[in-house]
């Protein structure tokens, strides 16, 4: 299971220029759940109408990473720009920049916060105000066999977000999911569905009837080159997903949670193992081992 990356992030890391460092976030109240709407459908979902609610929210995140340019998805949560979206898409940024709808122009960003283990991120357009919102159902109100909408910057083609349509296969499922690199990670209590995605797609939107995010738009089953569309998909659930947003918005520290850009040192690494080190003939049989350097990279 591949995560739909939101390019070449790299094995590890963040961020080398100093000044995508911040100040540490100011404390804010939490963001709210919604009540759970039902929208009678008789197994007609109206993909357009639901996208029509949902689309003014959804942004295109473009970054520089020391790997080259790459591109993904983010929701946002707050009039003033804070925007819910993966780690993985902006992991080993060095810049990051978003399109608004409506907007002209690209509007610059930072990272606030991230849950790198839960692959999730928050990250804060500068300079808006006025922004629509998602607005977010809990995970309780998420059945199997329920129809979605998936939404998000399909290729990172940009303009209209993507939007296409399924249901909900499964939940609470466990997958572990990998950018290549060898870097992967296990990712818990995900909600499974067979909407079409495409790699630009991660930090999009799942929606159930009544344009309420339900999910966030993660990893997708995929073999070989990542310009493939998966109808087998998986998505943090929203409400999951902000509650580590509400973690870092409080300032709160936590072991899960790392404020500002990740820093960054240009190396590859992988977990040592004792048959590596046997093979190595190292002393150790934990630890990181490096397999590549960067070159002209800190």
């Amino acid at each position: 299971v591949c995560a739909m990356p939101a390019g070449g992030s790299g094995c590890g890391v963040g961020c080398g220029s100093a000044n995508a460092f911040r100040p540490p976030t100011t404390v804010q109240s939490p963001i709210a759940i919604a009540s759970p709407t039902t929208v009678p459908n008789n197994g007609n979902l109206d993909a357009n109408a639901i996208a029509a609610k949902v689309n003014p929210a959804i942004v295109d995140i473009n970054t520089v990473t020391t790997a080259g340019n790459a591109s993904g998805t983010g929701q946002i949560l707050t009039p003033d720009g804070e925007v819910l979206t993966n780690n993985h898409v902006v992991d080993g940024s060095t810049s990051i920049s978003v399109v608004i709808a409506g907007r002209s122009g690209n509007f610059t960003a930072h990272v606030i916060g991230v849950a790198p283990a839960k692959d999730v991120a928050l990250i804060q357009i500068e300079g808006v105000s006025g922004l629509p919102t998602i607005t977010i159902a809990p995970s309780s109100s998420v059945k199997v066999g329920d129809p979605i909408v998936a939404i998000g910057n399909a290729l990172g083609a940009g303009g209209a977000p993507s939007v296409t349509k399924g249901s909900v296969i499964a939940l609470d499922q466990t997958i572990t999911a990998s950018e290549g690199n060898g870097v992967s990670e296990q990712l818990v209590g995900m909600i499974q569905s067979d909407a079409p995605i495409q790699p630009g797609d991660s930090g999009g939107a799942i929606v159930n009837s009544a344009g309420q995010v339900v999910g966030m738009i993660t990893a997708g089953d995929v073999q070989g080159f990542q310009s493939q569309t998966s109808t087998v998909n998986y998505a943090v659930p929203a409400d999951k997903a902000l509650s580590f947003v509400n973690t870092i918005r409080s300032g709160e520290t936590s072991s899960d949670i790392i404020y500002g850009q990740v820093g960054f040192i240009g190396v590859n690494v992988r977990d040592l193992t004792a048959n590596a080190a046997s093979q190595l003939g190292l002393k150790v049989s934990a630890g990181a081992l490096v397999v590549s350097v960067l070159p002209g990279l800190p």
